[in-house]
């Protein structure tokens, strides 16, 4: 890293010309020039140094996590930490972490498309193998380090970790690319390319007018290549990385946890937000307070389970078609819907590991999004009982009698869903739950022969509060331009409810269904999809057509998803935003962010920050290109006013070290503009020099250059040493009132306060040392050639560079009046 710095090609052609001047036996030009070159590198390094630490600490956090038993207790540690030996826990939604041998399955489905090619998920059981030699694909018991579980659950048994597994085998004949850079990165860079001819071009004719009004040739070769180096912001690229990957750190410190650094550059395009409600917008604290059963509705205080049917075998089903667990000490464990129902079982009186043992589970049906239930299978007394639980639409659909006190009963379904939708209205999630009793034949029967024919045993209402600062976080998001819409697998009544609590929908508003996104074509849907703000009952793979149809009107689309089926929207939405604490491995794999913490007010946060980041990029861009215009301009101009040549080439390249470097970097710790989530989100496609930028850069850098000029015109002509002196210190002082100027875009520097950014003052009274040093310390002035100056000539320097400070500050001045009036003027409808 540290001999790259000096592999940059303006660096090599800083060092030839060093060559030159010691042909030309300019003996201080050499030593000014290496000097300056090494002190470079070594900012250059430093600083690509701090960027890839950042880098490797977001690496580390945004490792996989693999849930492993050891010595008896369940634990989450890095995948990178298995060791052969270990027992790992797999789920559906989990990349596995390791090449393991499966010990345990249940309805386990493996998609090994990475590997193997097979497009079709394969099944997996622990049977052991006919031939150790069979292809990866025919290997039915192993599970390989890479690959997805869609379906069910396992365990296995680590045989193989990192290179020695068979992903690491094919990764082993892999050459490592370089890293991916962010489109603003690629954007820069083409910028670079564009300055670089440019600027080059423009030193080519200072070089040549120079040589026509009769400067040295070896001079103006100096002066050519130092105003090269001075005007090309070379330090760019590596503020941006420090930019993204600190923004990212920071982010990070506050629960969300950016996977790819374009993703802190998007943010700040953001127009829609797609969130899930259960545990983003709500609490995820699940608590069952309603239940209906035998014709009776209990909400509040819960009945203890009675030895009658239905309630009896209602609790006893919570307790079993459930993989929540309890253990002898400490909280229950699992999905939170689970645990919910599981706590409310033993409250009434129904202990999961009492109720297995009477009734062992022997097989079951993991839940899916298409079926929306899932189902186990218990032995009893040389039977088979199968409880289901889910929608109760799904649910009520495989019934055909209920169970009552006395027996069973016809069912009526439209009295039940009338009690769920009741339910739903006042803002309860809403399952059904039922039972059938099996002969031995069972385990030969499908899933919808299982699901079939059975007797309905009640409803279960819980209730997930919305987050106390989730209604907040919405009025912020509709203050800053950005549309909040819930998605939800859940009842449209449940669904309405919470979102008029926290402020996403009116009353008059309507709640789409995933049936009737279904039923609409494509151009229907696409007109009347912006005015849609909550959708319920919505399968995982309908969030893809919700994305799709914004981003064809030209929207920038956060999506929240935790599930398997979420991961192509997440992929596909501009910003990706997995679930940390309950989302699975596909779905954080195939996010640009992941949310510690599962809290929507967390989204909110993250796009503040995005802009913050996005609006320091500018400044600092703004601030490096101006003051290139500001050196290029003097030089180019002094010749055809017959003026000599007002900075001398060690001059150039000591501001591009310290003026042009110190404060500049600082610019990217600046504190968020006031107001930046009162104003509409950066068009997606919007040019990084739009919103007046580079105006900005242009007049201001050519006053910067005039006052220069206009100081070589009023100094004493016969002491050139001092008289340059003099230019020198007034566009160094004028880029330090620059930096000073723009911290903010429209904000006053004296309303801003001194100490919002300690760094940037840390850099401008260093700076402004660093300057003073070359006027007064005998060794500066042998070196850069300058001359101490007198006390007023000190002041009016000062006076002259004020200018650049003062002119900036009107520009904000009117640009504030201005976005006053428009604000004052009345909106037509």
């Amino acid at each position: 890293m540290l001999l790259a710095q000096f592999a940059d090609f303006m660096v090599l052609l800083l060092l030839a010309s060093a060559v030159v001047a010691g042909f030309l036996g300019e003996l201080q030009d050499i030593a000014a020039i290496v000097a300056i070159v090494l002190l470079n590198a070594t900012l250059g390094f430093l600083q690509e140094y701090r960027a890839e630490r950042a880098l490797a600490a977001l690496r580390a956090l945004a490792a996989p996590q693999a849930r492993v038993r050891r010595g008896s207790e369940a634990r989450q540690v890095p995948s990178a930490a298995l060791v052969p030996g270990d027992i790992v826990a797999l789920e559906a939604g989990n990349v596995v972490p390791a090449d393991l041998r499966l010990i345990e399955t249940a309805g386990l489905r493996v998609d090994e498309a990475a590997l193997t090619g097979e497009s079709q998920p394969v099944d997996k059981s622990p049977v052991p193998l006919p031939d150790a030699e069979l292809p990866l694909g025919d290997r039915h018991n192993m599970a390989y380090k890479g690959t997805v579980v869609t379906y069910g659950r396992g365990i296995g048994v680590v045989v193989a970790t990192g290179m020695a597994t068979e992903l690491g085998r094919v990764a082993g004949l892999l050459r490592v690319d370089q890293p991916v850079r962010t489109p603003l990165q690629r954007r820069l860079a083409q910028l670079g390319q564009r300055l670089s001819i440019v600027v080059l071009a423009l030193c080519a004719l200072i070089f040549a007018v120079g040589l026509v009004a009769g400067e040295q040739l070896g001079r103006m070769l100096l002066t050519a290549v130092s105003l090269a180096v001075a005007a090309l912001p070379e330090a760019l690229p590596a503020v941006v990385t420090i930019s993204l990957a600190l923004g990212a750190r920071q982010m990070a410190r506050r629960h969300a946890l950016i996977r790819r650094l374009a993703a802190v550059e998007t943010l700040g395009s953001v127009t829609h937000i797609c969130a899930d409600k259960t545990g983003t917008l709500t609490l995820n604290d699940m608590r069952v307070e309603a239940l209906y059963a035998d014709e009776r509705l209990i909400t509040g205080e819960l009945p203890a389970a009675e030895d009658r049917e239905p309630w009896s075998s209602l609790f006893a089903a919570l307790a079993l078609s459930n993989d929540a667990c309890w253990p002898a000490t400490g909280r229950p464990e699992g999905d939170p819907t689970e645990v919910a129902l599981l706590v409310a079982a033993a409250r009434a009186g129904r202990e999961k590991g009492a109720l297995e043992a009477l009734l062992p589970r022997i097989g079951e049906l993991p839940f899916s999004p298409e079926r929306g239930k899932m189902t186990t299978l218990h032995q009893r007394d040389g039977e088979v009982v199968a409880f289901t639980k889910g929608a109760p639409e799904g649910v009520l659909a495989g019934c055909v009698n209920r169970l009552t006190q006395s027996g069973s009963a016809p069912l009526e379904r439209g009295t039940i869903l009338a009690v769920a939708n009741q339910l739903a209205r006042r803002g309860y999630r809403v399952l059904a739950v039922s039972c059938r009793r099996l002969a031995g034949e069972s385990a030969q029967l499908s899933a919808a022969a299982v699901e079939a024919d059975q007797s309905f045993l009640g409803l279960v209402g819980l209730q997930d509060p919305p987050r106390p600062e989730a209604k907040a976080a919405v009025a912020a998001c509709q203050s800053a331009g950005i549309r909040v819409i819930m998605i939800t697998g859940d009842h449209p009544a449940t669904a309405r409810a919470i979102a008029e609590t926290l402020g996403i929908i009116e009353p008059a508003d309507a709640v789409m269904t995933g049936p009737e996104l279904a039923g609409l074509p494509p151009d229907e849907f696409e007109r009347r999809v912006r005015d849609v703000r909550v959708y319920a009952r919505v399968a995982p793979e309908q969030k893809i057509r919700i994305v799709k149809a914004l981003q064809d009107r030209g929207e920038a689309v956060a999506m929240t998803g935790d599930g398997v089926n979420d991961a192509p929207a997440l992929q596909l939405a501009d910003i990706g935003v997995a679930m940390g604490a309950r989302g699975a491995d596909v779905a954080r794999e195939a996010a640009d962010m992941v949310l510690l913490d599962d809290d929507f007010s967390t989204i909110v946060g993250a796009v503040r920050e995005g802009r913050r980041i996005y609006d320091n990029l500018r400044k600092f861009v703004k601030y490096a290109l101006t003051s290139g215009v500001g050196e290029l301009w003097p030089l180019l101009l002094a010749p055809f006013l017959g003026l000599p040549a007002p900075l001398l080439p060690i001059h150039i390249l000591w501001i591009n070290l310290v003026t042009d470097g110190l404060p500049g970097l600082t610019l990217v710790a600046e504190p968020a503009e006031v107001g930046i989530m009162d104003r509409p989100p950066r068009k997606p496609r919007e040019s990084f020099f739009g919103g007046g930028l580079w105006q900005h850069v242009l007049w201001v850098g050519i006053l910067m250059g005039s006052v220069t000029l206009a100081t070589v015109a009023l100094g004493d002509k016969g002491e050139a040493t001092h008289w340059q002196s003099m230019a020198f210190t007034v566009l160094a002082l004028s880029q330090i009132g620059h930096a000073l100027a723009v911290r903010s875009d429209r904000e006053s520097f004296f309303s801003r306060g001194l100490w919002s950014n300690p760094s940037l003052l840390g850099a401008v009274g260093l700076t402004l040392a660093l300057q003073l040093g070359t006027l007064y310390l005998p060794v500066a002035n042998a070196i850069l050639r300058t001359e101490p100056l007198t006390a007023k000539e000190l002041a009016v320097s000062l006076a002259l560079s004020s200018a650049v400070f003062v002119a900036v500050e009107v520009e904000k001045l009117v640009k504030r009046r201005v976005q006053r009036s428009r604000a004052c003027q009345p909106r037509q409808s």
